[in-house]
């Protein structure tokens, strides 16, 4: 027997790559000649040599590109850079905002400032904390979360497990409604009723604002988890004789848990923030008040609104300002991280 031996030619189908380090070198030389042409232009901005290093970069990406890979993989890569650009152009900003609020946040405080109130110290006077609006943004959040979570999440099961005809499309075009509704509107809405009951600023009146804030967002988020929920779970579910209310409690929402779970920390979040409707509603309270139902109350957004309008001229408002915001940035930090640490424990494990 005899043995052909065949030789492989290389593939003539494949041209020459850019090396790895050519991006790298591509956005070196855009940095370094965008800072050239800022120092000649009298441009003193950095974001302006950024704007244009970035722009030098994607057009030196597809000039090198093309000459050494052909104007296919050209466009290719011009895409990534794109990308890249955009990922630096959103990233940026907010390294910037973190590093300002550290950098000025960290000034005041410390264990007095998280543990007084402002009481009777002055606005323009040093001294002073933010004890009293900790405790009214926790309350105020957290009476909006037990308002609006169960609402929302009965309302995603209703719309995905129930829902068919008018009734149904009704719900759903309202709660698109009520997702881009201002939060000034959700106050001057419970500040109309309030009116009309001759009632005083409190701190529920501000929960309940937030509660309409809140709840489209856990209804679309829940609405999505309970979508992503395998059919065939309800099936087999069912087949084996288990009411339809019974299946969505046993097998459809732990299921889902996990992510429902997220949606809801993240809606407290979104709310947390919100400054409109508890200046509408809540009003403000240097002083400590633990009762959500009786009398103005302070909240994390509300006093950082009132110091930094306080803060001209006055140094020690300012660094009040800023170490309530660090301290609200913090917190929503930490929901997030609980968020995804939820999301994770609560993830369906797959077997091998």
């Amino acid at each position: 027997m005899s043995t052909v031996v065949t030789h492989k030619r290389p593939s003539s189908l494949r041209g020459a790559n850019l090396p790895k380090w050519a991006p790298w070198a591509i956005a070196a030389g855009s940095l370094a000649v965008a800072v050239g042409i800022g120092l000649a232009a009298g441009l003193h901005s950095r974001i302006q040599w950024g704007l244009i290093a970035a722009i030098l970069y994607v057009l030196g990406t597809y000039v090198v590109a093309t000459a050494v890979e052909g104007k296919r993989q050209a466009k290719d890569r011009v895409a990534t850079s794109l990308v890249w650009v955009s990922f630096l152009i959103a990233v940026v900003p907010l390294a910037s905002l973190v590093w300002a609020t550290v950098e000025r946040g960290t000034k005041v405080l410390n264990g007095y400032f998280l543990t007084h109130s402002m009481g009777v110290v002055g606005d323009r006077e040093p001294g002073g904390g933010i004890y009293h609006a900790i405790i009214g943004s926790l309350e105020q959040v957290g009476l909006a979360t037990l308002i609006a979570a169960p609402i929302g999440v009965f309302t995603a099961i209703y719309l995905v497990e129930y829902g068919r005809g008018n009734l149904a499309r009704a719900v759903t075009f309202f709660v698109d409604v009520m997702t881009g509704i201002p939060s000034i509107v959700a106050g001057l809405f419970i500040l109309s009723i309030m009116l009309i009951f001759e009632m005083q600023p409190f701190g529920f009146a501000g929960s309940l604002a937030l509660a309409i804030l809140m709840m489209p967002v856990v209804v679309r988020s829940t609405e999505e988890m309970l979508k992503l929920v395998p059919n065939e779970l309800r099936e087999a579910s069912l087949a084996l004789g288990v009411p339809k209310w019974r299946t969505i409690l046993k097998v459809v929402l732990p299921t889902a848990i996990g992510g429902i779970t997220t949606g809801i920390m993240l809606a407290v979040a979104r709310i947390a923030g919100e400054t409109a409707p508890v200046l509408l509603l809540v009003f403000g309270n240097p002083f400590i008040n633990n009762n959500p139902f009786e009398g103005a109350q302070a909240s994390l957004p509300l006093y950082i609104y009132q110091q930094y309008s306080q803060s001209a001229g006055a140094e020690p408002a300012y660094d009040r300002a800023w170490a309530a915001s660090l301290t609200l940035i913090a917190f929503v930090m930490i929901l997030n991280l609980l968020a995804r640490g939820i999301a994770r424990w609560k993830a369906p494990k797959t077997g091998r």
